[in-house]
């Protein structure tokens, strides 16, 4: 016989968390399945431990930044604190007993193992079979991608896991990658002293950003001393016991003492049995529809949707498949204003379309920028005021459909962007604002002088 419940959430990371715990707060009766730690990488591997290392590393710069403008300060770094901090504080040393005890507190059945569909609202783990009445919601999450190449197998290469389980900041790291993950890393393992590469495959970083965000991080860490490799690819890894050899299509060798692997993050659908609910286990992601269903009897949330593997999406899809599962009204997902975040610095914060997007998508496009040290605040900023903020119109609807917002707590001045552009607040509308003065967010008031 098998074992019964309302709900069956099948992964519970951000999203799939949410959900369980939400639907046993209402009543329902909810078995929570997960094979690796309640909470997913966010709390363990990924947005709190990774912001930690930021916020030290980026502590060190300050200290530097004292000559010019406060005396003179001297700095030494020790990688030993953070890395005690990420145990004691994020991730309790990668135990998620407290977050078991939340769900249970709940009300939720947790079954630890991993879960693969059998048929629709059956699930499958460790040869027991769970039985829904009300469906299924998978929540499985991505993991780091391993790339094929030639001696890579085998070696101790890092992914962000073990780049945040790290006791000491390494004498030089290598990192395979320009994106969020890679670029946060190499900065933040390059304030503590380490020597850093960064490989990446097209011929920028942060390659879905707007290319002026690309060419503000890439001249930082120019400044900063990291190396930067754009345009190649790595080929073939070796590692002697003591150091890694990365051979690069361009013909150059890159050593280091680590290296890091970030080149993005995958779903394994193919082990969940999809196809014995009608889905595609050979998909890159999950279809859904606006209320996360996937289809009959079966919901899914978060990274396995494909539309961006972030905790603030998981989240806020995770409500959205509650309320359809308690059979609430509720507006379907929208995603025009979907922000996110890449913590280097300066942080790059961006919402809605970019450009180039806009005018893919058949837009009537115009645009307006500013630069932080241009403004009132990043003048009185001085050092480590790079960045600029940028608005994308549609000018046939007379709304922001885009923007970014580059600089010193660059993802917090982008909240007020993402309201406009979530608002569809008409830009007539924000040229009337009051914008305080001297502030950051200021700058957005003169971007949009500019958009004429």
């Amino acid at each position: 016989m098998a074992d019964k419940a309302d709900v069956i959430v099948l992964g519970l990371g951000v999203g799939g968390e949410a959900v369980a715990g939400s639907l046993a707060e209402a009543g329902l009766d909810v078995i929570g399945i997960e094979g690796r730690l309640v909470g997913g990488e966010c709390p363990y591997w990924g947005c709190i431990p990774s912001k930690m290392v930021i916020r030290s590393a980026n502590l060190i710069v300050e200290g530097d930044r004292v000559d010019g403008m406060a005396g003179h300060a001297e700095v030494s770094t020790d990688f030993g604190p953070v890395a005690t901090r990420i145990r004691d504080e994020a991730t309790d040393n990668w135990d998620d007993t407290a977050a078991v005890e939340r769900f249970t507190g709940k009300g939720g059945r947790f079954v630890r193992g991993w879960g693969r569909l059998t048929g629709p609202g059956r699930v499958q783990v460790d040869g027991t079979t769970y039985e829904s009445t009300k469906g299924v919601v998978v929540g499985t999450g991505t993991a780091a991608v391993r790339p094929p190449i030639e001696g890579l197998d085998g070696t101790p290469y890092w992914t962000n896991k073990e780049a945040l389980e790290a006791t000491e900041a390494p004498e030089s790291l290598v990192v395979l990658g320009g994106g969020p993950i890679g670029a946060e890393l190499a900065q933040a393992y390059s304030r503590f002293g380490t020597e850093v590469h960064v490989v990446e495959a097209a011929g920028r970083l942060l390659a879905v950003e707007e290319p002026e965000s690309s060419e503000l991080v890439e001249d930082v860490f120019k400044r900063e001393g990291i190396q930067l490799h754009l345009g190649c690819k790595a080929t073939r890894v070796s590692h002697d016991g003591q150091r890694f050899t990365v051979g690069l299509d361009n013909d150059a060798e890159l050593t280091g003492e680590r290296l890091l692997v970030a080149v993005g993050r995958r779903s394994a659908l193919d082990k969940l049995g999809l196809d014995s609910v009608g889905l595609d286990p050979g998909a890159r992601s999950i279809e859904v529809d606006g209320h996360m269903r996937a289809g009959d009897g079966i919901w899914a949330v978060g990274d396995v949707t494909g539309h961006g593997a972030f905790t603030h999406l998981a989240t806020y899809q995770a409500a959205i498949a509650v309320r359809d599962i308690l059979g609430q009204e509720g507006p379907p997902a929208d995603y025009r204003a979907q922000p996110h975040v890449t913590f280097t610095d300066p942080e790059i914060g961006s919402v809605g379309f970019s450009e180039s997007q806009a005018r893919d998508a058949g837009l009537q496009v115009a645009t307006g920028s500013t630069q932080v040290p241009a403004t009132t605040r990043g003048w009185i900023h001085k050092a480590g005021n790079d960045g600029y903020i940028k608005l994308v119109a549609d000018t046939e609807r007379g709304v922001l459909v885009g923007a970014t917002s580059a600089g010193p707590w660059g993802g917090e001045v982008l909240g007020a962007l993402a309201v406009a552009i979530h608002g569809e607040v008409p830009v007539d509308r924000l040229r009337h604002m009051i914008y305080a003065y001297p502030t950051f967010h200021r700058g957005i008031e003169s971007a949009l002088a500019d958009l004429g």
